[in-house]
C-alpha cells in the first residue's frame, strides 16, 4: 500500500486491523496480560489444576485429549451412507451446476458470456479434478469432443473465474441449514497435501524426504469448519507452509467470515502469529513439541520460578515500538489486498540479514504465541477445538485422493499455471460432492425422522459430507443423460424396512 494512502487511512481511523494505533498501549495491555496469565498458569500447574497436563522436574507434560465421538455415530453415518443415490460423476456436477449454477460463472475472457456448452466446461473441470487432462476426458467420454472441451478451456477457464465458481458452490454449502450443524463458518484450518510427479515433471528440489525420495508437490488447501473449501494453492514440497497460511483467507471470494484458524506445525511460525493478531484474526495450530518451546516474557525470567524451564529470551519491547507504524502498514496492505501475505513473508525471510521490520514481526509474534500457549495448556476445550478443526481437513484429503487417480494420481504438468488449474478443478469437484452429499444427508435425515426416529442433532455433527463409495468416478463419462427425478431429487436407497414404513 503506498505510504501516503496507509497515513490517510490511519488519520482517518479507517484501517480496520485488530490492534490499536499506539503502540506503546498495546504493549502495556500485553504485559499486563502475558503477566497475569503466567502467574495463574504457575499457580495452577503447582496446585495440579490443569486438566490433563502435569508438572515434573519443572516441565509441563500435555496428555492427549481422546475424541469426544460417541460410538452411535459409526452406525449412523453407516445407515446414512447407505442411503445416498446412486450417481455418476458427471451427473453430480450437472445437479450441482442446477442448484447453484457455479458453471455459469467460468465466464468468455473477452465477451463476458455464459459458458454455451455447460457439459463441455463441466467436462473440462473433471478432466483438471481427476487428472486425466482434455485430451483424455474427451476419448473417455459420450457427447463431448476434444475441440469443445478444448475451446472451453481456453477461453472460460481462468484463476478468477475458478474461484467465483468455487465461491458460488461454497457459499450455497455455506447457506445450506444441514451445514450448520457442522459450524457457523467463522473457523476454518489449512493443511498440504502431497501428491508425487512423473519423470517429465519432477524436479530435483521438489524432494522432501519427510515424503519420500521421490519429487513432487503440494496443494495448500483451506477448508471451512462447515467442511466448505475456499483455497487451494499448489507449492513446493520444500517450502514452508506458514508462509501461505494467510493466502487463503484473503484471495477468495464466499460469503465466509473466519475469526479462527487452525493448522498443524508446519503452518506456525512467529511471523504468521504476529501478522494474525496485527489483522485482527485468532489463530490456534496444533503446535508438535510444545514442551520444547519457550514463553517470551517481559519481566525476567525469574519471576515465574515453577515454569523457569518454559522461559525463553525475553520480548525485546523498544523494536515493536519503533516499527509499530511500519507493522500496522504491513497489516493494513494484507487487509486491503494491496500485497500476497505469502510474498511479503517469504521476501522478509529471504534476505540473508534479518530486517528491522522482520525481527519486530518476530518479536510481536513471540507475545501472541506465548499467549497462546498459555491457554492451550490451560484450556482443554480449545484443544478439542483445535483438534477437531483439523481433522475436518485431513479427512478431506482422502476424498481429494480418491478423485485425483488418473494417472497414477502423479502430478504430469510442468508449469505452475497447469498445476493450479489441477488444484483449482480438484477443489471445485471435491466442493461439489461435499455439496450434493450434504443435501442427500438432510433428506436421509428428514426421512428417517418422518418414520419417528429420533436423531439428535449432536450425533448428527459427527456424520460428514465425506463419503464417495456412491459415486462412479470411473469409466466412461456420459453427459447428455437425463434422469427423472421428482421434485428435483434422486430417490433416496431405502432397505425394505423403510420402504414398508413409508
Amino acid at each position: 500500500m503506498p505510504r501516503l494512502t496507509f497515513d490517510t487511512m490511519k488519520g482517518e481511523g479507517r484501517l480496520g486491523l485488530g490492534v490499536q494505533g499506539d503502540g506503546a498501549q498495546w504493549l502495556a495491555e500485553a504485559r499486563q496480560m502475558l503477566d497475569f496469565n503466567l502467574n495463574r498458569l504457575a499457580h495452577r500447574a503447582r496446585s495440579g489444576k490443569l486438566e490433563s497436563v502435569r508438572l515434573e522436574a519443572g516441565n509441563l507434560t500435555v496428555t492427549p485429549i481422546a475424541g469426544e465421538v460417541p460410538a452411535a455415530v459409526e452406525d449412523l453415518n453407516a445407515e446414512i451412507s447407505d442411503m445416498y443415490p446412486l450417481v455418476e460423476v458427471p451427473d453430480l456436477l450437472r445437479e450441482v451446476h442446477e442448484w447453484t449454477g457455479f458453471a455459469d460463472l467460468f465466464t468468455h475472457v473477452r465477451t463476458g458470456d455464459v459458458p454455451r456448452n455447460v457439459s463441455a466446461m463441466l467436462a473440462g473441470v473433471l478432466a483438471d479434478a481427476t487428472n486425466l487432462g482434455p485430451k483424455r476426458m474427451a476419448s473417455a467420454s459420450k457427447g463431448i469432443s476434444a475441440h469443445q472441451i478444448s475451446w472451453m478451456r481456453t477461453f472460460h477457464a481462468r484463476s478468477e473465474t475458478y474461484r467465483t465458481a468455487q465461491a458460488c458452490i461454497t457459499d450455497a454449502h455455506t447457506r445450506h441449514p444441514h451445514s450448520r450443524l457442522w459450524g457457523n463458518g467463522s473457523t476454518s484450518s489449512s493443511d498440504g497435501q502431497f501428491f508425487r510427479a512423473s519423470d517429465r515433471a519432477a524436479k530435483p528440489r521438489d524432494i522432501n524426504l519427510h515424503y519420500g525420495s521421490e519429487p513432487g508437490s503440494k496443494f495448500y488447501s483451506h477448508l471451512s469448519d462447515q467442511y466448505g473449501y475456499f483455497s487451494i494453492l499448489p507449492i513446493s514440497p520444500t517450502e514452508s507452509e506458514a508462509a501461505y497460511v494467510l493466502d487463503g483467507l484473503f484471495d477468495q471470494d464466499t460469503v465466509l467470515d473466519i475469526q479462527e484458524h487452525f493448522t498443524d506445525t508446519g503452518g506456525a511460525s512467529d511471523h504468521v502469529f504476529g501478522l494474525f493478531a496485527l489483522i485482527g484474526k485468532r489463530f490456534a495450530p496444533r503446535l508438535r513439541n510444545l514442551k520444547d518451546r519457550k514463553f517470551h516474557t517481559f519481566e525476567k525470567g525469574d519471576a515465574y520460578p515453577a515454569l523457569s524451564n518454559h522461559i525463553g529470551a525475553p520480548i525485546n519491547t523498544s523494536l515493536i515500538v519503533d516499527h509499530w507504524d511500519d507493522l500496522l502498514h504491513l497489516a493494513a496492505s494484507i487487509t486491503t489486498r494491496s500485497v500476497v501475505p505469502s510474498t511479503i513473508l517469504k521476501k522478509l525471510a529471504a534476505s540473508p540479514k534479518e530486517s528491522q521490520l522482520a525481527r519486530a514481526l518476530r518479536e510481536l509474534g513471540r507475545i501472541e504465541r506465548s499467549l497462546f500457549m498459555i491457554e492451550w495448556y490451560s484450556s482443554p476445550a480449545l484443544r478439542r477445538r483445535c483438534q477437531a478443526g483439523f481433522n475436518k481437513g485431513e479427512a478431506a484429503h482422502k476424498l481429494k485422493r480418491s478423485v485425483f487417480f488418473h494417472e497414477r494420481g502423479e502430478i504430469r504438468d510442468r508449469s505452475f499455471e497447469s498445476q493450479a488449474f489441477r488444484a483449482s478443478g480438484l477443489n471445485l469437484v471435491v466442493s461439489a460432492i461435499v455439496h450434493w452429499n450434504t443435501v442427500y444427508i438432510e433428506r436421509a435425515v428428514t426421512h428417517l425422522r418422518k418414520t419417528h426416529r429420533e436423531i439428535p442433532d449432536h450425533l448428527l455433527k459427527h456424520v460428514s459430507p465425506l463419503s464417495w463409495e456412491h459415486i462412479n468416478l470411473t469409466g466412461i463419462y456420459t453427459w447428455d443423460a437425463e434422469h427423472q427425478m421428482p421434485e428435483g431429487f434422486r430417490s433416496l436407497r431405502l432397505p425394505a424396512r423403510l420402504r414398508r414404513a413409508a
